[in-house]
């Protein structure tokens, strides 16, 4: 079980990301347990556990990671999928937004889960207004914040994930990990790609990450 302890402000050297760090996932949103809006009030978009393969991270130690998610929606959470990569939101021409996050990946061991999961939190500047299932999700990750822990209640566990978006945003706000949000592959998208595994694996009407 996880004991209360003292935890450090930020993760990573102040220098930038040290190897294996970075590290690219990529995959599209799907639909997860549906307990981060519910039971945590942290939403969490979710990516297929085979987005681990894209450039062999499969064997990724479970744990909690911070970094970088270029996300294929505006800034309310509108998906942009259009076969050009792009769509016209007002005035302006968007292909995606990059925000903070902080993402978990594991076997969540307090809900006893029986296969292992990959859930990042978007950390955006406002809460989204709109639901994006099947939107493609680029993962920059830079670091790692902690290993994966089991816990005594609902309530200790909420405690540590808000501390760890905290961590995960003090270590971005750093200027060796702040420019990695400029990287142009965060917003790379492969729209095809992503039609035929919403097809295959996202069922009914967009929902709430």
């Amino acid at each position: 079980m996880r004991s209360p302890c003292s935890r450090s402000p930020t993760a990573g050297p102040p220098t930038g990301p040290a190897p294996p760090f970075p590290i690219r996932l990529s995959g599209s949103i799907i639909k997860g347990f549906g307990r981060g809006s519910k039971e945590l009030g942290i939403p969490t978009a979710n990516i297929p556990i085979t987005g681990l393969s894209v450039g062999g991270h499969d064997d990724l130690q479970s744990g909690v990671y911070f970094g970088w998610a270029g996300v294929s929606i505006d800034e309310h959470g509108r998906r942009i999928d259009t076969d050009s990569g792009a769509t016209d939101v007002g005035t302006k021409t968007q292909i995606g937004g990059v925000w903070q996050m902080v993402m978990s990946i594991g076997w969540n061991p307090f809900y006893r889960n029986t296969v292992r999961s990959v859930e990042v939190h978007i950390i955006p500047p406002q809460p989204f207004i709109h639901n994006f299932y099947g939107a493609h999700m680029n993962l920059l990750v830079l670091g790692f914040i902690r290993p994966e822990f089991d816990y005594e209640s609902v309530e200790a566990l909420v405690v540590d994930i808000e501390l760890d978006i905290e961590v995960s945003k003090r270590s971005l706000d750093r200027e060796a990990y702040k420019a990695l949000a400029k990287e142009a592959w965060l917003l790379d998208f492969d729209f095809d790609s992503d039609r035929q595994l919403v097809e295959g694996e996202v069922q009914g009407e967009s929902g709430s990450v």
